[in-house]
């Protein structure tokens, strides 16, 4: 059976995609605004892991609203889960099975369990999150275990990560970035498998 797994091309959806690999036949989607959008940093981490990478593209309008969200509430957490929710959505339309990398201490982003009910009746899908146990530590534990990861603050990496094309378009609009996102948020890019002792 097939998975489709949300994938940044960053440790988290890797390490959730390769959890996943056990069971099922994965399949990578990255999610952009823009059908022109470089991903070539979310292809190479694709590569790395050895599963399919398929790029996806929102519906035209939402990077608009995400934007708006933000500035009229000031911060980022509602317009980045109305993202994850149309991306999962997408995904519940394709896949039976659909793989989120969301940990245990993550606040954003993140459905909570009636939004994960609700999607999984409407759609017949179930939304798999296998790092939903894992805090940040042992996330990291396993992730140094298995890959090589390239670190840097958003903007730097150019991993797959919703918040690098949302930052680009405010700066197009003439709007800091920085007035609604935090000024120091790390991003990973997985670069390499680690060696297994």
């Amino acid at each position: 059976m097939k998975a489709g797994v949300l994938f940044s091309g960053g440790k988290d959806s890797s390490l959730a995609a390769l959890m996943l690999s056990r069971d099922y036949e994965v399949e990578l989607n990255t999610f952009v605004f823009n059908k022109d959008s470089n991903i070539s940093g979310v292809e190479k981490a694709a590569e790395v892991l050895g599963f399919p990478l398929i790029k996806r593209v929102f519906e035209e309008g939402l990077l608009d609203i995400v934007m708006d969200m933000m500035v009229q509430s000031g911060y980022p957490n509602d317009a980045i889960n109305l993202v994850h929710r149309n991306a999962i959505s997408s995904l519940c339309r394709e896949y039976d099975v659909i793989g989120d990398g969301t940990r245990l201490n993550d606040r954003v982003p993140m459905l909570d369990y009636a939004e994960v009910q609700s999607l999984e009746g409407k759609y017949n899908s179930a939304l798999v999150r296998p790092l939903l146990g894992f805090g940040r530590r042992e996330v990291n534990r396993l992730v140094e275990k298995y890959f090589i990861v390239k670190y840097g603050e958003t903007g730097e990496i150019k991993n797959g990560d919703y918040e690098n094309e949302i930052r680009a378009a405010f700066n197009a609009r003439g709007i800091n970035p920085l007035e609604i996102f935090p000024s120091h948020h790390e991003q990973s890019l997985v670069s390499g498998k680690a060696c297994r002792n």
